[in-house]
């Protein structure tokens, strides 16, 4: 975690548009100078209306005190012209900033995640990644678009008119500006007391926001076990914590602006009576008296706004340091510049060697693992869970990475490829399905987005997806809704075979592919398995051992050690763990 201040983190992150930011910035200044001018405007009026032909503007060559009048309404249209032109381009510039920035951060940072390994996920809840990507972000957003003007205008104010009343009396600017040192003392001693309140509610939101991804995306089994009130009152905890730390922040927030109204009541007074009282002794003009007036309400009442700005200000400093932090978490799986040709691997076996691996704070799961993966062959791995066979398929696609030890391929040890052309080299079909919410053609497509219609419809019918499709009265549009949920757990596993048909890659990994089919389909994939493993590396892992019964190698894992290998029927003559498991299955 920086120690840098989230601020300076932040201008370090956009400062690709910091010509925009420059721009935006000096739009803000100028409508703030040209807003501070009708107070001006005001006081050589009635500096025109009491002394006439003795007054300022006579003094520049307009004698006519009505032209003078004439004169003013001009500078006036002037005045606002440029305000109204000035307040639309910041307006355009902050707000186009904010837009940019909230979504060059939120495409950052997915992309930053999805280059992370599954031990990196595995320590932290997808509810809060997905509150740093979305709420944290627009709390940034909401920064950017109003409190960065808010912040330039209070500055450009206390500075402009401040030079203005010592322009026009020194004694009464000493008493005007008393209340700042006050409200600028309170600002900052507000805003550290706030930055650890609000970093408490973004915490607290986050937690919050994971329980309820992970609720429902489990809510049939909270419905299953009847669990909704233990599921409400966890959340009841959780929002009340959130509520209570809001609360806190809320406090001391809350305070702020009516310290800075008694701080402002100070200063406005001084001026009223202390400026009154020089005008009437002569020694101060009506009309300077006036803008004393009416500046000393521009220069402090704005200042009120602080209480709001800080406040948006300390939001956006938690959210900043938690997006922040997420982009500067390190990348585990770092990728070489290995690119082999695809044919070269297509005919290269996978060398195992020596590899050790454990999850943190667990017992290892490979102590000295060898093995080789021939090319163009079939291998079947089984074993009991626990066993290791999910966690090499992880390893071989570099989700993990290894402890110690090797695993090459083509030449190259898999550290030194690049990740993309690896990945691209191996399909995956998981025991854990993945559909997005879109078409069966388009989650088939995903495969490879190249593909036409008629390359799809051929790797569905490989899958044996191919009729189950074409009864669906939408057929190949049909939505599978949220996590293929409109299909039944068989169908899912078959459009799943067949996206990784349409990959065509030299390497197939099938977890466990026919776990959710009934005997009739597990027949007709062991079919498609046929078909799609000839000429092509495969691994096949599976419980029901019928599945892999024809591989070219099968491999029994004991608790990440190969216990038995050979072909089945070698396996069934060694009479051990293999025999065993073929036993319980086929009811010898």
């Amino acid at each position: 975690m920086s120690t840098e201040a989230p601020l300076s983190r932040l201008f370090k992150h956009i400062q690709r548009h910091r010509g925009t930011v420059r721009l935006a910035t000096f739009a803000s200044i100028m409508n703030k100078l040209w807003d501070l001018a009708p107070p001006l405007l005001i006081g050589v009026a009635v500096d025109v209306v009491v002394e006439r032909e003795d007054s300022l503007l006579a003094g520049f060559g307009v004698i006519d005190p009505w032209h003078q009048l004439i004169l003013l309404s001009v500078l006036t249209f002037l005045i606002w012209g440029l305000e109204s032109i000035f307040e639309y381009w910041y307006g355009i510039l902050w707000r186009n900033l904010a837009q940019t920035v909230q979504h060059e951060l939120r495409v950052d940072t997915f992309s930053h995640v999805q280059k992370q390994g599954m031990s990196w996920f595995d320590e932290r809840q997808k509810g809060d990644l997905m509150a740093i990507m979305n709420d944290d972000i627009n709390q940034l957003e909401r920064f950017l678009d109003k409190g960065a003007n808010d912040l330039l205008q209070v500055s450009t104010t206390v500075l402009v008119v401040g030079a203005v009343f010592i322009a026009i009396s020194w004694e009464i600017a000493i008493f005007a500006v008393l209340p700042i040192p006050i409200i600028i003392w309170g600002s900052f001693k507000y805003q550290r007391s706030l930055e650890p309140r609000y970093a408490e509610v973004r915490k607290t939101a986050g937690t919050m926001n994971a329980l309820l991804e992970n609720d429902l995306s489990g809510i049939a089994t909270i419905q299953s076990f009847t669990a909704e009130e233990v599921e409400k009152d966890r959340l009841e905890s959780l929002s009340q914590s959130y509520r209570e730390a809001n609360r806190k922040a809320i406090r001391l927030s809350a305070a702020f602006v009516p310290m800075i109204r008694m701080a402002i009541l100070l200063g406005f007074t001084a001026t009223l009576l202390l400026g009154g009282w020089i005008t009437l002794e002569g020694t101060l003009a009506v009309g300077a008296y006036s803008v004393l007036v009416f500046m000393t309400q521009r220069l402090l009442w704005p200042l009120t706004r602080l209480g709001e700005t800080f406040d948006l200000y300390q939001r956006a400093m938690a959210s900043s340091t938690r997006v922040l932090d997420l982009l500067a978490s390190p990348i585990e799986i770092r990728e070489g510049v290995h690119d082999p040709e695809i044919g070269d691997v297509a005919k290269s076996d996978i060398e195992i060697e020596d590899l050790k691996f454990s999850y943190p704070n667990r017992n290892p799961v490979f102590s000295g693992l060898n093995l080789t993966i021939p090319a163009q062959k079939t291998i079947g791995l089984v074993g009991s869970t626990g066993s290791g066979k999910t966690t090499l398929t992880k390893l071989l696609l570099r989700f993990n990475e290894i402890s110690d030890g090797k695993i090459s391929w083509s030449d190259a040890p898999i550290k030194e490829w690049k990740l993309e052309k690896l990945r691209k080299s191996i399909a995956l079909v998981d025991q854990h399905i993945t559909l997005f919410p879109t078409t069966i053609m388009e989650n088939i497509r995903y495969g490879n987005p190249d593909a036409d219609d008629s390359a799809v419809e051929n790797a569905a019918k490989v899958a044996e997806a191919f009729d189950f499709i074409q009864e669906l009265p939408e057929k190949w549009q049909t939505l599978v809704g949220e996590g293929g949920h409109r299909l039944s757990g068989g169908q899912r596993q078959r459009i799943a075979i067949a996206r990784a048909v349409l990959k065509d890659a030299p390497f197939l990994i099938l977890d466990e592919a026919t776990s959710a089919v009934d005997n009739e389909t597990e027949a007709a994939l062991q079919r498609s398995i046929a078909k799609i493993s000839d000429n092509r590396t495969t691994l096949i892992i599976a419980h029901r051992l019928s599945t892999i019964r024809n591989a070219h190698q099968i491999i029994v894992l004991d608790n990440g050690v190969i216990a038995e290998r050979g072909t089945h029927e070698e396996l069934l003559e060694l009479d051990g763990q293999y025999r065993k498991l073929w036993a319980v299955q086929t009811g010898e």
